[in-house]
């Protein structure tokens, strides 16, 4: 009888402990996506200061304006639907921008003088990378999830108790971009001029 209550004992705290864990898991997951969205409204607050400072200083540069004033509309739309297609989107289209922000400052040494250009400049580069911290984040624990879903014995108890599988990040399973052509393997060969 003592067997019996140990082994029953031993199947509760195991239980007990993987339920923990899997609710853990989903509140962190969705305290990753949280991060994500966090992240998107500093950009959408960071840019228009940049676009403002480019603007004042280099009138010449409408563009870069133009661009600036772009991504901060299609990260503040990313913001809004919370389609991940777009935050991709949007998160390259200001990388893109950033390039374009960072080449017109280092030919302008006018620009590079102004303080506040080059914190915000870094700001704005700095939660970039946050954002794609924060999507890897999601990506790992989603997989660290789903994984106990589907596991032997975590699997009872996560049906047991009705535990759904994480969608985590939406990317296509098909396309060009998991393909890797020929071309692309060979190494690249540098030509510089004399």
């Amino acid at each position: 009888m003592v067997i019996v209550l140990v082994f029953l004992a031993i199947i509760a705290i195991y239980i007990w402990s993987v339920y923990n864990k899997l609710a853990t898991m989903k509140v962190r997951i969705v305290a990753s996506i949280q991060e994500i969205g966090n992240q998107l409204k500093r950009q959408a607050q960071l840019i228009p200061e940049l676009a403002a400072i480019f603007k004042g200083a280099a009138r010449q540069e409408k563009a870069v304006y133009k661009m600036l004033t772009e991504a901060r509309k299609t990260i503040l739309e990313a913001i809004k639907t919370g389609n991940e297609k777009a935050i991709e989107s949007s998160q390259e289209f200001l990388q893109e921008a950033m390039k374009q922000v960072k080449l017109i400052v280092e030919s302008n040494p006018q620009m590079q003088a102004i303080g506040t250009l080059s914190s915000l400049t870094e700001n704005v580069r700095d939660t970039v990378d946050k954002v794609m911290y924060a999507r890897r984040t999601l990506i790992d624990l989603s997989a660290d999830y789903n994984i106990m879903l589907v596991t032997f014995p975590s699997s009872l108890v996560a049906k047991l108790f009705g535990f759904k599988e994480a969608e985590g990040l939406k990317t296509p399973l098909s396309g060009e971009f998991l393909e890797v052509s020929e071309e692309e393997t060979k190494t690249p060969k540098l030509e510089l001029e004399e």
